[in-house]
């Protein structure tokens, strides 16, 4: 499943429609929007960089300000900088929240119950994850029957589990209400309020939000494609999703491009050549049923990006069948990449009429039987190949 991730702003303004309260906040996008539209916004101030990458804090992109002078100082510092791998562009400044006491809220579609899980902390603000490790107790885990939705039940639960003060049972009850309706209407994986914040005068308010939406139901929000459209997103990865792949940036460093029908084995390929010391600079998901022609544009696609050198493609043939996959590189490679290396890993429907393609290639394409030996081929001759 793809997931459309969206950036802080556009999850607070979801949250908001929702009746969850948020800070309120103006995004602005140069120096000079600053004093017009932050003019009535009450001082103190928090400036946080919009980007769809983890960490800013720690990376310097939340800063606070007592004015819009040290506001307008603050952006022209952080507007077009380059933090963690992405460019600047938007920032949210908000009105600073006087903060009693941090918790975690989340709904996540979990795999394993294959039902929406309500999942609360009374340890906000960092790694949940972490909290799991090391403080298990703090943690408060409900899957939730899609037939039957958030009952009362819920709230009293996580209110008990995790020793909080009764006087918050039934505003917590409203907004895990009110999360899990956005978490159905917009037909989300993830939906995360961290932290979920004891407002000084003892009301909860929404300090930050993450939120993953199904990508194939954008359709149904335009919404979230008019902001989509609006994201400073890898120009391959947009060229991909016309042909409705996904292309994914990894590794800058990296010269080893990973293709196949599945999130699972494109993970299981990328792992094994890290744990081998090389570097994957990109993956793409061809999904189901790909034509030869349109594996053909995966692969002009992948060596578009100029760092990638070797291609692995690893495919369990099904709907998508080995010898399209096969005919699909040839025409590739013989439409003018025959400078490139291409391991295939092929398995399934029509094996033995897609090896005898690979055979026919005029171009660097090596047929091996696994991952494993894939990978291998990749560390061993790579420099030779």
């Amino acid at each position: 499943m793809c997931k459309m991730k969206l950036l802080e702003y556009m999850g607070k303004e979801l949250l908001s429609n929702f009746g969850i309260t948020v800070q309120k906040g103006v995004v602005i996008s140069s120096v000079e929007e600053v004093s017009q539209r932050a003019r009535d916004l009450k001082p103190p101030f928090v400036l946080k960089v919009q980007i769809l990458a983890g960490g800013r804090g720690k990376a310097g992109g939340i800063r606070f300000a007592d004015d819009i002078k040290g506001a307008e100082k603050i952006c022209s510092e952080l507007l077009g900088k380059e933090m963690r791998g992405c460019i600047v562009k938007k920032i949210l400044i908000a009105q600073k929240a006087e903060v009693k006491t941090e918790w975690y809220l989340s709904i996540i579609l979990d795999r394993q119950s294959k039902c929406p899980t309500v999942i609360f902390s009374s340890l906000g603000g960092i790694d949940i994850e972490q909290t799991a490790k090391t403080d298990p107790g703090r943690i408060a885990k409900i899957t939730i029957n899609p037939l039957i939705g958030i009952k009362d039940y819920v709230a009293r639960y996580i209110i008990e589990s995790c020793g909080l003060d009764r006087k918050h049972l039934d505003e917590l009850n409203q907004i895990v209400c009110n999360l899990y309706r956005l978490f159905n209407e917009y037909d989300c994986t993830l939906a995360e309020i961290n932290p979920l914040a004891v407002a000084g005068d003892g009301s909860l308010m929404a300090i930050d939000c993450k939120a993953d939406i199904d990508d194939s139901s954008l359709f149904k929000h335009p919404d979230i494609l008019e902001f989509r459209n609006t994201i400073d997103e890898n120009p391959l990865t947009i060229e991909a999703r016309k042909f409705n792949f996904l292309y994914i940036p990894l590794d800058t460093e990296g010269d080893i491009a990973v293709a196949s029908n599945g999130s699972g084995m494109l993970m299981s390929c990328i792992d094994l050549i890290t744990k081998n010391g090389m570097k994957a600079c990109a993956a793409l998901d061809l999904g189901g049923g790909a034509t030869s022609e349109r594996i053909a544009e995966a692969v002009k696609i992948i060596f578009k990006n100029k760092t990638t050198d070797y291609l692995f493609i690893s495919i369990f043939g099904g709907i998508t069948r080995c010898d399209e996959v096969a005919m699909g590189v040839k025409l590739a490679i013989e439409a003018g990449l025959n400078d490139k290396t291409v391991i295939l890993r092929l398995e399934g429907t029509n094996k033995a009429e897609a090896l005898k393609i690979t055979q026919s290639i005029n171009g660097n394409v090596i047929d091996v039987k696994s991952i494993s030996e894939g990978v291998k081929t990749l560390k061993s001759g790579r420099k030779n190949i």
